[in-house]
Parts: structure tokens; C-alpha cells; sequence
């Protein structure tokens, strides 16, 4: 079996110690490919770097993540412009918006997200989205640009059913992590994860974060990592009445398919 984590965030800090020893517990538990996530100008160089020397296991994405949008200058642009030029970097983001912390004014959060979209649009590269709390608007420039667009995933996908819908009417992908393993917070997940197609699917952990929840026994750390993807793809399969093959195929096929990976 093998898997595809399409987002992890392996530059952050608590993986500097170690990613040696993260990378072979990934392969072992049947972790094929990685990509990173890059979410401000530092992390995009970087999880491009690590794309550059590991060439066979890791690819990545390059962009702002709208809780730093405030920070993006034209400079700043450009340089992800370049780094997402390159082969190694499968696509743009992780760009969206989250109105749930605003930690970026909504203006600047929006102005960000429509350069990515665009930037997508002129590299013809998918977009890694993020959306928390800001559907409407979220929506409304999704629709104006994805004439132009090649695909894009929804990234980390939490929200309605109704978005869900309209994420697929637009022939988005859909990423599902350790959210779905929350007793408390992922009960609506679980309850509409089936009606997911199974050629949208994708699976990811958003390591260091997001541990699941569901795992026994539960690790002495709470650091998720991407060893750990099994555990999304045992509780999907859990809520779909499917078998954990079948989706472990699918979600590599979605991920090769959408992100050109070789």
C-alpha cells in the first residue's frame, strides 16, 4: 500500500532535530510521498530546498497563508513567483483566506489570494487553498479565476456541507487530515466524508499538527508527523463503508494525477 501526504510542514522547527528518523518512519508505514507546505516566503525556500535533496520523496508548494497576507510585498511575490516556477514545486500556496482569527486584515487577506490565483493561473499550477470562516468570499474568487486554473485542492477541508458541494461543483480536490479522528469537532466530517467522490479525495496530516486523535496508544508527544497518515485513512474508511485499500489507491492516484507527480 502506498500513500501520498499531500500536505505536511515539515521546515517547522520541531522537525529540526530529527526529520531523518521522521522520514523512515513515513516510508515504513507506507508514506510513498510528501508534499511540503510552504506558507510564507521562509518555508517556501526552504521546503523547496528539501525538494531539491530529496528529489524522489518530497515535493512542495510555495505562497503566503492568509494569517501572514499582511506581510506579503510585491518583492515578496516575486520571489514565491520563482520558487513556484520551479519543477520541484507542484503548486501555489498555501494561499486562501481564515476570517476565523483574522490574524491579517480581510482586505489584505483578500488582496494576497487573488495574486495567488493569478500566479496559478499564469504557471498553470494547482492551488493548495485554505478556508476557515470566509466561504463567501472564498467562493466568489475560486469562481472568477477557475476558467483559468488547472485544479486546486481544498486543503485541510472542515467546513459545511454546502461548501463541500460547491468546492465539487467546481472541480476541486478535497483534503481530509486528523480533523476527521476528532470525537468533538469532526463528528460533521465524518458524516458527510462519504460523499466525497473518490476521485476528489486526497489525504494529508498538516504535521506538526492535527494528531489524531483516534490513535492507541496515544504517542508521548502530540507533534503529528507524516507516519501517522494511516490513521486518517483508517477512519475514512471507518465513515465510508469502504475499504482501506481502495481509498489508499484512489488518494495516490488523486494526488499523481493532480499534482503531476512522477
Amino acid at each position: 500500500m502506498k500513500l501520498v501526504d499531500i500536505g505536511a510542514n515539515l521546515t517547522h522547527e520541531s522537525f529540526s532535530h530529527d526529520l531523518d528518523e521522521v522520514i523512515s518512519s513515513a516510508e515504513s508505514a507506507g508514506v510513498n510521498h510528501i508534499i511540503l507546505t510552504g506558507t510564507d516566503l521562509e518555508s517556501s525556500q526552504a521546503a523547496h530546498q528539501l525538494g531539491l535533496k530529496y528529489p524522489k520523496y518530497f515535493s512542495s508548494t510555495a505562497g503566503f497563508h492568509p494569517h501572514v497576507a499582511a506581510s506579503l510585498t510585491d518583492s515578496n511575490m516575486e520571489q514565491i513567483r520563482q520558487i513556484a516556477s520551479e519543477p520541484q514545486v507542484v503548486a501555489v500556496g498555501e494561499t486562501g483566506l481564515d476570517f476565523n482569527r483574522n490574524f491579517s486584515p480581510k482586505q489584505e487577506q483578500l488582496e494576497s489570494f487573488e495574486q495567488h490565483l493569478q500566479l496559478a493561473a499564469d504557471l498553470q499550477k494547482p492551488v493548495f487553498l485554505h478556508q476557515r470562516d470566509a466561504h463567501d468570499d472564498f467562493y466568489r474568487l475560486l469562481v472568477k479565476y477557475r476558467p483559468k486554473l488547472v485544479g486546486g485542492v481544498v486543503h485541510c477541508f472542515t467546513d459545511s456541507e454546502q461548501a463541500l458541494m460547491s468546492y465539487l461543483d467546481q472541480d476541486m480536490y478535497i483534503g481530509i487530515t486528523g480533523w476527521i479522528c476528532d470525537e468533538r469537532r469532526g463528528s460533521s466530517l465524518q458524516q458527510m466524508v462519504a460523499k466525497i467522490p473518490r476521485e476528489r479525495l486526497l489525504i494529508e496530516t498538516d504535521a506538526p499538527y492535527l494528531l489524531p486523535r483516534t490513535l492507541r496508544p496515544r504517542p508521548k508527544s502530540r507533534r503529528n508527523e507524516p507516519k501517522y497518515l494511516p490513521e486518517v485513512l483508517n477512519t475514512i474508511a471507518q465513515h465510508t463503508g469502504r475499504s482501506v485499500e481502495s481509498i489508499a489507491l484512489d488518494t495516490y492516484d488523486n494526488a499523481r494525477r493532480l499534482f503531476a507527480l512522477p
